[in-house]
């Protein structure tokens, strides 16, 4: 049993001309042995672009790719024939199976979107889906992506698929003084996205940025201190 805090002044910092990004794992020249995934986990990046900045073309295979958009735009094209653009408050997935070659840049504005690399278990045929929640304060956890179970079904309502086992991400909007209980499980991945979380029994107060990273935790209730959202990864 464990529940470690990563702040986000810790992460691996990279810049570029009209990006900036922070690595929460070892990543390209940046690396940690202590930081090298978290369980299937691989990438936590949160990138910050510039209008028309961003990832040109490149390729991926074996990962499950998944975007969350916290502000402004970020256009999506892939080898597939998809051209999305998704705004804040989407919800992309890109399963790049045996390989597939996707770009990613901001529109007409600046972009900040949060986005997650899982290891696949196996590498079919590649494919992409996304969604736009309906989020409001008080809702609780609310699924953005999981995998299906034996009988093909995704418990949690109407997330996009992965193709991890055990993998579900969620997201829970937060009012000022609202209380959430995260999950237990073997391995729970909650990152604040944006706002701020009181000092609680885990911790001192955590910022935009900062993360939880609970192994074999029970439930732990959170507070927001202020309107806050709150991105949920959990392993079982």
């Amino acid at each position: 049993m464990s529940a470690e805090i990563r702040r986000g002044d810790r992460r691996f910092t990279e810049r570029e001309p009209g990006r900036l990004t922070r690595h929460a794992f070892s990543f390209g020249s940046h690396y940690d042995p202590d930081r090298l995934a978290f369980g299937p986990l691989v990438c936590h990046d949160d990138h910050l672009l510039g209008a028309g900045r961003g990832f040109a073309e490149h390729p991926h295979s074996a990962l499950d790719i998944v975007t969350w958009v916290v502000s402004g735009e970020v256009r999506h094209v892939d080898g597939l024939g998809n051209e999305v653009v998704l705004g804040a408050g989407a919800c992309g997935v890109l399963h790049a199976g045996s390989g597939v070659r996707h770009s990613e840049l901001a529109g007409d504005g600046a972009a900040r979107f949060v986005q997650t690399w899982l290891t696949a278990d196996d590498a079919t045929s590649p494919a992409y889906a996304h969604h736009t929640p309906q989020l409001a304060a008080g809702a609780g956890l609310v699924r953005l992506a999981g995998a299906a179970d034996r009988a093909g079904e995704r418990p949690g309502g109407d997330g996009l698929p992965l193709t991890v086992a055990g993998a579900a991400y969620d997201i829970a909007r937060l009012d000022a003084g609202e209380t959430l209980t995260l999950p237990a499980g073997p391995r729970v991945h909650a990152f604040v996205a944006t706002g701020a979380l009181l000092r609680s029994s885990l911790a001192e107060p955590l910022q935009a940025g900062d993360a939880f990273a609970l192994v074999d935790e029970a439930e732990h209730e959170v507070t927001a201190a202020v309107p806050t959202d709150l991105l949920v990864w959990s392993f079982a």
